[in-house]
């Protein structure tokens, strides 16, 4: 009879791995695990170092920096070296900040890795649009002021012109719905306008930098003077803004909220 090679196509493995916000200690302990294993890591430029001490010393770490803005790594170079890693045998980490599959590009990565033949195992992180407003001590959904969250992007790629802010502003109004944006601080005087068609301008913002590393900060505001506050308190990219009156939920707001003068009653 005629020997049966069973034999895997390709002997190397590859994992796509959520490093979380930034905060280590935010890793799963399914992730951390994957990070120790890997021989061979591709990790994004917003992982910090305290991530990557995870894995071991004898791995090969290969940065492939991508941040808005900034000169990056292109998608597709970034793919063929995934692909060669795993057809050399290696055991293959992508390592992406927050979660692979919330605007971290992974699935893209994953369907060109199965088109070469390589079954990808993803391991979830804490997306940055959740601990951003989980670090100030409020909820993104609350049964007085948010039914469900919508998690956008405020930046398209070339070509498209994103999302129709207007029509998910009165969509948020209608069904009380929390707007978390990503990658929204370029375009935030744009997004502002389009939201003010659709949400009162008083509707509580927050806007969070750098989310759960020590050098966080944290502005809030109204949505009328979103722009405004964002270049008054020096906020950049990595930033998310949290529109929605689960806002109210921060203590700061609530202290801000009694500090201001009540109207005369008539």
């Amino acid at each position: 009879m005629p020997s049966t090679n069973n034999t895997p196509l390709h002997p190397g493995q590859c994992t796509l791995v959520g490093a979380g916000p930034g905060d280590p200690e935010l890793l799963t302990i399914k992730a951390a695990k994957a990070i120790a294993a890997a021989t061979v890591l591709f990790v994004d430029d917003l992982v910090s170092d305290a991530i990557t001490a995870h894995a071991n010393p004898q791995a090969r770490m290969v940065y492939v920096g991508k941040r808005g803005g900034c000169k990056s790594t292109p998608q597709a170079f970034i793919e063929k070296l995934m692909i060669a890693a795993v057809q050399e045998g290696e055991k293959v980490v992508r390592l992406k900040g927050g979660d692979p599959f919330i605007f971290g590009r992974g699935g893209e990565e994953v369907e060109h890795l199965r088109q070469a033949g390589i079954e990808v195992q993803v391991i979830n992180g804490i997306t940055s649009g959740l601990a951003g407003l989980t670090s100030l001590g409020a909820p993104l959904t609350h049964r007085d002021r948010a039914h469900g969250v919508l998690f956008m992007t405020g930046h398209a790629k070339p070509g498209d012109s994103g999302p129709d802010w207007r029509q998910l502003a009165a969509t948020a109004h209608a069904a009380k719905l929390t707007l978390v944006i990503y990658m929204g601080v370029s375009s935030v005087e744009r997004i502002t306008e389009d939201l003010l068609v659709g949400l009162p301008g008083s509707t509580p913002v927050a806007v969070i930098q750098h989310a759960s590393l020590p050098q966080q900060r944290h502005a809030l505001t109204l949505l009328k003077d979103l722009p405004q506050c964002i270049a008054d308190n020096g906020l950049g990219s990595p930033s998310i803004i949290v529109v929605g009156d689960v806002v109210q939920g921060v203590a700061a707001w609530q202290d801000r909220q009694n500090a201001q003068p009540q109207a005369a009653v008539a």
